[in-house]
Formats: C-alpha cells, structure tokens, sequence
C-alpha cells in the first residue's frame, strides 16, 4: 500500500534520515526507536512539513512527494501529533468538522461523515460540548475522529497513548484496532508502548540515528536482538 524508497532528509551535518526504504502493506504498522531515531520527522516527510534530498513515497498508486501538504490532506492523509491540536473555542463536533471543510461535499454527506466519526470515536454524545471542558482521553479522542473522518486512505498517529491511563489505553487500543474495518485506511502508529504497539501493528519498522534497522510482523521485529539492544535496552546477542 505504501512504497517508500531511499528517502534521505539531513539537517546541517546531521542526517536525520538515511536513505530509508520500506514496503507498509498492513492495515496498522508500527513505527519504534529511540527518542532522536527519525521516527518524527518520517512522519513529517509523509506529511509533507519537510522536503527530502532524495526518495520517493508511493502510496495506494499515487506517487505523493509532489504534493503539498494541504493537497496530500484532501488526498487522504490525516495526522495527529504528540503536541495536542484540539481548539479549546470550538465545539467537538467543529473540531472534527473542520477536516471536511475543503472537500466540497454535500451537506448530507458532510453530516453522515461527521456523525459517523462522532460516534466511532465515542463521542456523538458530547458532540455539542466546548472543545475546552474535555478531559485529557476525549481531547485524544476528538483528534482521531478528525483523522478517521472524510475518507482517509492514510492516518499517522505520533503517540497517541502519551498521557493515558491503562483503560484508556485499552480503549483507544480497539479504536485503533478498528480503524481499518471501519473506513480502509492504513494507520502509521508512533508509540513508546510496547504493548500497545504488540497488541495492535500487525508490522512494525524500527529506525535508529535515521536508519531502518529492520521491518516486518511485530512478534519477529521485537524479538530481533538488534532491536532489543537499540530499543528495549537489552544486551545484543552475538
């Protein structure tokens, strides 16, 4: 579903990404590594907020790098990130809403997407409530319906379970898990939990100083030695 090849993004003398190439073709996949590994500024070469030196990115048979960023979200790229974006002065519903603002539907369809993604998320009871009386769990979650919402092809989600309690966890866990089933997309998972990301990424990738360590199903990816020693602090076997 995703091709991505040779992608190299250097800032000054540092090469935050090296030539990275990967195929992501299941319907969650895991992104891990260190903090400073690249996986942020992947997402932000996918998302388009950086220009990479070299590479290209096919995604679902549409070479993307060409794209700005506005043109790639009404393409299909959704984002949350590990800074909250949710407006405090809006709604839940507007939030969510104003990811559909840009393309052109009708005000039925406008509605079924909006109440579709209310509801998935959890939140078609609070849809009226000021976006600044949220607790931290429905703030999360009025993120991910803006990303589910108007047919997305693609959704990365940098950190989702920062912050959250264990039930949240598992709440947001079945979203995830969902997400695929619910509208087709493919979702990019950045998590520092490595249960989480076991429980939900049928594939994972792993990124160190801005190289792709390895990649493939989750259970073979985090039992790897070499990534038990960059990631999950144990001792490389030889």
């Amino acid at each position: 579903m995703i091709s991505i090849r040779d992608i190299t993004v250097s800032f000054g003398g540092v090469r935050a990404l090296n030539r990275v190439t990967v195929e992501l073709n299941d319907p969650v996949v895991g992104i891990i590594g260190p903090n400073g590994a690249g996986k942020t500024t992947f997402l932000n070469v996918l998302s388009g907020f950086i220009t990479p030196a070299s590479g290209s990115i096919r995604a679902f048979d549409t070479e993307i790098l060409p794209m700005s960023p506005h043109r790639r979200s009404r393409w299909g790229l959704r984002r949350s990130f590990q800074k909250e974006q949710v407006v405090d002065e809006l709604t839940v519903e507007n939030n969510v809403a104003v990811m559909l603002d840009s393309l052109g539907l009708s005000a039925a369809e406008r509605e079924r997407q909006l109440a579709g993604a209310l509801d998935f998320c959890g939140l078609a009871s609070i849809r009226k409530a000021r976006a600044s009386g949220l607790n931290a769990f429905e703030r999360r979650m009025t993120e991910i319906a803006r990303c589910v919402t108007g047919r997305p092809k693609v959704l990365m989600l940098d950190e989702p379970g920062a912050g959250l309690s264990q039930i949240e966890v598992d709440r947001l866990r079945q979203i995830i898990l969902d997400i695929h089933a619910y509208n087709g997309a493919v979702t990019l998972l950045i998590d520092h939990d490595v249960d989480l990301i076991q429980a939900v990424c049928q594939s994972t990738m792993v990124l160190d100083f801005g190289s792709l360590v390895t990649s493939g199903p989750t259970r073979d990816v985090l039992n790897d030695p070499r990534v038990r020693a960059v990631y999950l602090g144990a001792e490389e076997v030889a």
